[in-house]
C-alpha cells in the first residue's frame, strides 16, 4: 500500500473513532490493532502489537512518571500548598494587582512541587478567589492570573507531561525537564509584568486597601517555615540532575522523599494522606501508561507503513526555509489544542514532527521545549480548554465559562509570545542543558 493511503487509513479512522466519543486511548488502541493486522501480516500482526505494548511501557525512561504524579498528590491531599501561598501573600507589599501577582508567585512555586495545572489551579482558585472577591478585584484580574498561573505547572521540574512528551518524542528526559526551567520563569515574568502595567493603567481593576501588618519577624518565619522547605524540593529534583549526581528517575524519587519531608515539616504527614495521594498517583499513572502503550505502538504503525518517511521527504523537499516549516506545526498543534487535550497532541504530532525537524538542523531539546508550552495551551484553549473547567467549578456561581475563557485570554497570547521568544532566542531553552553533565 502507498503511503500516502496508508496515512489516510490510519489518521482517517483515528479521526473518525474519536469522533464517536470514545475514550482517546481506546481509540489509538483499535486503530493499532487495524493497522496491525493490515500492515503486519494478519493474526501474527496482533501479536506483534502485543510485543510492542509490552515493550513501551517496560522502559526505565517512563519511570520518573509515577513519581512526579506522586509528589503532586502529597502536596495537594496534604494542604501545604495553601500554606505556601499564604506565605508568599505576606511578602509582597502596596505593589498593583497584589493578589494577581500572588498567584503568579505562588503558581511559580507550585510548579516546583506538584507539576500537574489542574492541582495548581485547585490549590490557588480555594486560597486566593475568595480573598480576590472580598477586595472588589475584577473577575479579570482574579480568574486569568490564576488560570495563566497553571499553565506554570508542567513548565517547571516535576513535570510529568514533560517526560510524557520526551519519552514519546524519544528526546533526553533529563535534558528536556532541565530545559523547560528558564522558559517557565520567562512566562512567569510576562505574567508578572502584564498584571502590573495593566493594574497601574487601570487601577480600577484590581483596587487598593489597607493591607493588614505584619512584621518583619512573621515575614521570616513564614519564609523559613513555608517556603525555603520547598528548596529541599527544588533541589532534590533539579539540581542533583544539574550537578550530574542523579538521573531523571532517581531524581524523581529524591523529590518524592523530599515532598514527605516536607508534609512532615508543615505536621500534614498522616496514614489518611499517604493513602490518598497513593491511590490518587495509582489511578492517574495507570490512565497515562495506558495512553503511553498506545501512543508508541501508533508510532511504530506509522514508521512500518512508510508514512512518515513519505511526510518527511515531502517536508524536506518544501522550497522554504526551515524555521517556517517549524512554525507550520506550532501552528497545526495550536488549531488541534481547540479541540484535543496534551496528551492526544503529543501522540499523534511527536511521532511525526520529530523526524521532520531533526534533519532540518533543528535542535529536539529546543523544539521539545516549544512544544510543550502549545500543548500545554490547549489546557486554556476554547472550546475545550480543561483549566478553564476546573477554574468555572471554583468561582463563583454567577461566573459563566465563556468568561472564564475570555478572562484567560491574556495569559493564553503571552504564553504564544513565549514560544515566539524561544524561537527567536533558542538560548532560553537550551542555556541550562549544556551545562548538565547527564546526557
Amino acid at each position: 500500500m502507498e503511503w500516502q493511503y496508508a496515512l489516510l487509513l490510519i489518521l482517517g479512522g483515528l479521526i473518525f473513532l474519536m469522533a464517536t466519543g470514545i475514550p482517546i486511548t481506546f481509540a489509538f488502541l483499535i486503530t493499532c490493532m487495524i493497522g496491525a493486522y493490515l500492515f503486519w501480516g494478519g493474526q501474527v500482526g496482533f501479536e506483534t502489537l502485543v510485543t510492542s505494548i509490552y515493550s513501551s511501557v517496560a522502559s526505565f525512561v517512563f519511570l520518573p512518571l509515577p513519581l512526579f504524579i506522586l509528589m503532586g498528590t502529597i502536596i495537594f491531599e496534604s494542604g501545604v500548598g495553601i500554606l505556601m501561598v499564604d506565605a508568599l501573600d505576606k511578602l509582597l507589599g502596596r505593589v498593583p494587582g497584589r493578589l494577581s501577582l500572588t498567584a503568579v508567585a505562588a503558581g511559580t512555586v507550585l510548579a516546583s512541587v506538584t507539576g500537574v495545572s489542574t492541582g495548581s489551579i485547585a490549590i490557588l482558585g480555594r486560597a486566593l478567589v475568595p480573598e480576590m472577591e472580598k477586595r472588589g478585584y475584577s473577575r479579570e484580574m482574579s480568574i486569568g492570573p490564576i488560570v495563566g498561573s497553571g499553565q506554570l505547572a508542567t513548565m517547571i521540574p516535576p513535570s510529568a507531561l514533560a517526560v510524557f512528551l520526551g519519552a514519546v518524542g524519544q528526546i533526553s528526559v533529563g535534558k528536556l525537564l532541565i530545559a523547560i526551567i528558564m522558559p517557565g520563569l520567562l512566562m512567569a515574568s510576562l505574567f508578572a509584568a502584564y498584571i502590573i502595567i495593566r493594574c497601574a493603567l487601570q487601577p480600577q481593576l484590581a483596587p487598593n486597601y489597607r493591607i493588614a501588618s505584619v512584621s518583619l519577624s512573621e515575614k521570616l518565619y513564614g519564609v523559613a517555615r513555608h517556603i525555603l522547605p520547598v528548596g529541599i524540593i527544588v533541589f532534590a529534583v533539579i539540581g542533583v540532575m544539574i550537578i550530574g549526581v542523579a538521573t531523571p528517575t532517581e531524581a524523581a524519587a529524591l523529590g518524592v522523599v523530599a515532598c514527605y519531608l516536607l508534609a512532615a515539616i508543615e505536621r500534614k504527614l498522616t496514614w489518611e494522606m499517604i493513602k490518598k495521594s497513593g491511590i490518587s498517583a495509582i489511578e492517574t499513572t495507570v490512565m497515562i501508561f495506558m495512553i503511553i502503550a498506545a501512543a508508541v505502538s501508533f508510532s511504530r504503525l506509522l514508521s512500518y507503513s512508510g508514512a512518515i518517511k513519505g511526510v518527511v521527504n515531502i517536508a524536506a523537499g518544501l522550497p522554504v526555509a526551515p524555521i517556517v516549516i517549524v512554525l507550520a506545526t506550532q501552528v497545526v498543534v495550536a488549531f488541534m489544542g481547540m479541540f484535543m487535550g496534551p496528551n492526544s497532541i503529543i501522540m499523534i504530532t511527536m511521532p511525526i514532527f520529530i523526524p521532520i525537524i531533526i534533519p532540518l538542523g533543528f535542535d529536539p531539546v529546543w523544539f521539545g521545549v516549544i512544544m510543550l508550552i502549545n500543548v500545554q495551551l490547549a489546557l486554556v484553549s476554547p472550546p475545550f480548554g480543561m483549566d478553564c473547567y476546573v477554574m468555572k467549578g471554583l468561582s463563583p456561581p454567577d461566573v459563566k465559562l465563556g468568561d472564564v475563557f475570555r478572562f484567560s485570554m491574556p495569559f493564553l497570547g503571552l504564553g504564544f509570545l513565549a514560544i515566539v521568544i524561544i524561537m527567536v532566542f533558542p538560548q532560553v531553552a537550551l542555556w541550562l542543558p549544556r551545562l548538565m553533565r547527564i546526557a
